[in-house]
């Protein structure tokens, strides 16, 4: 149905569209996405250009660390983060792929060592502690190499030494490692110096080498003369001034440690060179001890029991220690029988000082070629090795050398290889003989014979007894009872008041008299003799008594003669 048209008229009237034509622009709203795209690309080339190398480093295990939170660290200075953590292809160990900033692009070469910052309690103390707040990182120590790598192998404990530490690393040859490790501490006049970085077998496996690190200045202390000892655990030692107890630190007793010195008197005072080779004594008395010089292996064969001697043994010759015992084994003899005991020993002959040195000057003036036949003229002056005791309560033996004048000759081989040195009993074993000597005497003494004459003798004796207790022991008691009465009797007989007493008195009294009148008959013949002639004669008439002294005068004139 079509509408009906409308007359033109009507048309007309309705207004017409009008038409403007407008310019063509970019509205502001578009800035905001251009500016920020602009921003992020300047970023994006901002961070290609800041962005550094990137590094794997393979670990034993990953504890402690995280992906894009573990921090690698250098001198406590952040040059990385760890961005990735997996297992490699067998399950061994842990790969940790690294992204280094732009100004640590020089930790991307061969000689840098990475490693985990974890709590740690070692030899050397307590490490790491601050990780307990802030968590493991990766601790990094560059080097001087121009080599660039992207893959390393990290270390399982941090490296004792870190690049550019002052001081010098020394080797140390020692049989075996004792209770020396890695931290160990090495000690100079008691202080603290350095420590124990690595330790290792030799090639031919006979020994181990370890490298110690002496912080600087105190290198300056190693000169081409030090001496190295195994100051570990305590030196105890008992000698004629008493007990003396001998150790460096705590620490050393408990992980062991390093002590180094020079020698007294002159020596070389040169500092040391990097990586220079000492040997590592067992102690300080072996350390300080003269050059032991060129070592002489001698075998020594005792028809004895040697029990108490001990590889490492000493061998003394007149009491100075100038070698060891280092193997003691048997032997059979067919013809006579028996067992020796064959001993090996290595001597140092220049232990001896200025004796040596005269003994060889002798030598040569001899004409002697070879230190075996200086040997040979002193063993025919009676030089001769034994075996003493060198401790009683433990029976430790020693090899002794020493001159014996009673020394049967022997024949001695110089040229023999090795050089046997002829050997004598030693005092023990002596003393072993006479004892042995004597208990022969004492089982030769018939003793069943004398305890039967001895048991015969006891029975007479016996019966000899019952007799008398039988027959002498009444008569004897009636004997001492009449010598009792008797002397009873004899004691009323000398009483005070008993007549015989009282006649002994009286006796004594006319015996008393009788003395002093013939004192008296004597004394008048002595001086009337005549009268044993002419008998006695009248007594002469009394004489008159002396007149009464004068009374004394009170007259003042003195008498003549006398002076005023």
């Amino acid at each position: 149905m079509t509408e009906p048209e409308q007359p033109r008229d009507e048309r007309d009237d309705l207004p017409e569209p009008v038409v403007h034509k407008r310019r063509v622009g970019i509205s502001l709203i578009w800035l905001v996405p251009l500016v920020a795209a602009a921003v992020g690309v300047s970023l994006l080339v901002h961070g290609w250009l800041g962005q550094g190398p990137a590094i794997t480093v393979t670990f034993q295990t990953a504890e402690g660390l995280e992906a894009n939170k573990t921090q690698v660290k250098y001198k406590n200075v952040v040059i990385g983060k760890v961005t990735q953590i997996a297992l490699n292809h067998d399950h061994s160990q842990v790969r940790v792929k690294i992204d280094l900033e732009k100004n640590a692009e020089s930790f991307a070469t061969k000689d840098t060592r990475f490693w985990v910052v974890r709590p740690r309690v070692g030899i050397g103390g307590v490490s790491g502690v601050d990780t307990l707040f802030s968590g493991a990182f990766i601790g990094a120590d560059t080097g001087d190499s121009p080599d660039e790598q992207d893959e390393f192998k990290g270390l399982e404990t941090p490296p004792p030494v870190l690049h550019g530490q002052p001081g010098k690393r020394f080797t140390l040859h020692s049989g075996d490692l004792g209770s020396l490790d890695i931290g160990s501490p090495v000690y100079f006049r008691r202080v603290q110096v350095g420590h124990v970085v690595s330790h290792a077998l030799d090639e031919d496996g006979k020994g181990v080498s370890l490298q110690v690190f002496i912080d600087g200045p105190n290198d300056r202390y190693v000169s081409k003369s030090s001496r190295f000892w195994n100051a570990s655990g305590v030196d105890v030692s008992l000698g004629a001034d008493g007990l003396k107890l001998n150790t460096q630190s705590l620490a050393t007793v408990l992980a062991g440690g390093v002590a180094f010195q020079s020698p007294n008197g002159p020596h070389d005072d040169t500092p040391a060179e990097e990586n220079a080779n000492f040997d590592l004594f067992n102690d300080q008395g072996t350390a300080m001890a003269p050059p032991d010089g060129e070592p002489r292996y001698i075998r020594m064969r005792f028809d004895h029991s040697l029990r108490g001697l001990r590889v490492d043994s000493p061998v003394e010759f007149l009491g100075i220690n100038v070698g060891k015992v280092v193997s003691v084994n048997l032997d059979y003899d067919i013809r006579a029988q028996r067992f020796p005991v064959i001993v090996g020993a290595v001597v140092y002959p220049e232990r001896l000082g200025k004796a040596h040195q005269k003994l060889m000057a002798a030598a040569v003036g001899r004409g002697d070629t070879d230190w075996s036949q200086m040997v040979g003229r002193l063993v025919d002056h009676g030089l001769r090795a034994q075996a003493r005791s060198g401790n009683l309560l433990t029976g430790q033996l020693y090899i002794a050398i020493d001159f014996d004048p009673k020394a049967k000759p022997v024949t001695f081989d110089p040229a023999a290889k090795p050089l046997e040195l002829p050997t004598t009993s030693g005092n023990f074993d002596k003393i072993q003989e006479q004892l042995g000597s004597i208990v022969d005497k004492i089982q030769k003494i018939p003793f069943d014979t004398i305890g039967k004459n001895l048991d015969e003798s006891l029975k007479q004796l016996s019966g000899t007894l019952k007799q008398v207790n039988e027959n002498l022991a009444p008569e004897a008691t009636k004997t001492f009872k009449q010598a009792q009465q008797t002397l009873g009797a004899a004691n009323n007989a000398l009483s005070d008041d008993s007549p015989l007493q009282q006649n002994l008195g009286q006796t004594l009294q006319e015996l008393q008299r009788t003395a002093r009148s013939l004192r008296v008959l004597t004394d008048y013949l002595s001086r009337h003799p005549e009268s044993l002639i002419r008998g006695k004669g009248k007594d002469a008439a009394p004489a008159p008594a002396p007149p009464p002294p004068a009374a004394p005068t009170t007259s003042t004139n003195p008498p003549q003669g006398s002076k005023p």
